[in-house]
């Protein structure tokens, strides 16, 4: 049976996560806890908006309504990476060699590991930003698409359309796919090597979180009663195919996902603060977690695919231990 170790707190939390191996929660107060040999927190922000882990794990990289955007490191320390005075950062992207992007109004900035500095700026907000897998290239969610730059040289950017607007982007890990949420209850996918279009939609509610298997085989994501986890197998992706849906429960909506870091394994979060596991070829489930007092807003795994740190909109947070 797995096994929970609670972390009640006050607040909302934005992220959960493994940073060297320890859990970390940030919460929209600015507070980043952890849970290193008991509980301790460090103050990241004014106002905690938007949070990710380093690609190689060593810090938690994260955006605030105080205009920052700050690593913090396991062991509590916080560094300051940029500021934006008077401004909110509304996304953050952790990229190769140390990069690091951030959104802030029409702006995206990125920062290359050598400290050189690059800004875009769009037509309209920037609504997410994520890193292409191989080589230095970041993706802009925006109203009516998303928008590929290539920070490192002065090239065009490459403009991919869409109609509406787009809250969230992701790069597949193969670097094929860019997959956008939008405002509508629907995902956006484009194919990157003809710009083919590819449409997900009939969700009850909006997506706000999205998960890729280990391989990128699958992309799971939430806003439905069950986790909806959508096949990129093919070279045209999940178009004409349908999705497998993992942990179907008629009475509570996914709030989160978080794929596996090395089986084809989701956890799947609910608005009662239930946590499931489904396994995608066969569709069997695992309780991980009884409801709680509130949505599950994040999960992270550690890197050895054991352990599971969890942040509910309520407060209640903890991690989970799968080996037991």
């Amino acid at each position: 049976m797995p096994t929970v170790a609670p972390l009640d707190l006050d607040g909302h939390c934005v992220a959960a996560a493994f940073v060297s191996d320890v859990p970390v929660f940030a919460f929209a107060d600015g507070l980043v806890h952890r849970l290193d040999h008991g509980h301790k927190s460090s103050t990241a922000h004014d106002g905690l908006v938007c949070a990710t882990v380093s690609l190689d794990g060593a810090s938690l990289l994260s955006g605030g309504e105080d205009g920052k955007v700050v690593s913090t490191s396991a062991d509590g320390t916080v560094a300051l990476i940029a500021e934006n005075p008077r401004k909110w950062v509304t996304s953050v992207a952790a990229g190769p060699q140390g990069a690091v992007a951030w959104g802030v109004g029409r702006a995206a900035h990125v920062r290359l590991g050598d400290g050189k500095k690059k800004s875009f700026e769009h037509p309209r907000t920037v609504e997410g930003v994520a890193f292409a897998p191989k080589g230095m290239r970041i993706g802009v969610a925006r109203y009516n698409g998303a928008t590929l730059h290539f920070p490192a040289t002065d090239g065009k950017p490459t403009e991919l359309q869409w109609d509406g607007a787009h809250t969230a982007i992701t790069f597949s890990p193969d670097g094929n796919f860019v997959v956008t949420a939008m405002q509508e209850n629907a995902l956006h996918g484009w194919k990157l090597a003809d710009g083919k279009h590819m449409r997900m939609s009939g969700y009850p509610a909006k997506v706000k979180s999205m998960s890729w298997s280990p391989k990128g085989r699958w992309l799971a994501s939430s806003g439905a009663p069950a986790a909806i986890v959508w096949p990129f197998q093919a070279k045209d992706g999940p178009m004409g195919k349908a999705p497998v849906e993992l942990g179907t429960r008629g009475n509570s909506m996914v709030t989160a996902v978080a794929c596996h870091p090395k089986d084809d394994i989701v956890a799947i979060g609910f608005a009662d603060g239930m946590i499931l596991a489904g396994r995608i070829a066969d569709q069997k489930e695992v309780v991980l977690r009884r409801q709680g007092k509130g949505a599950i807003t994040s999960m992270g795994w550690d890197e050895a695919g054991i352990r599971l740190a969890f942040g509910a909109e309520s407060g209640d947070c903890g991690v989970i231990d799968i080996s037991a």
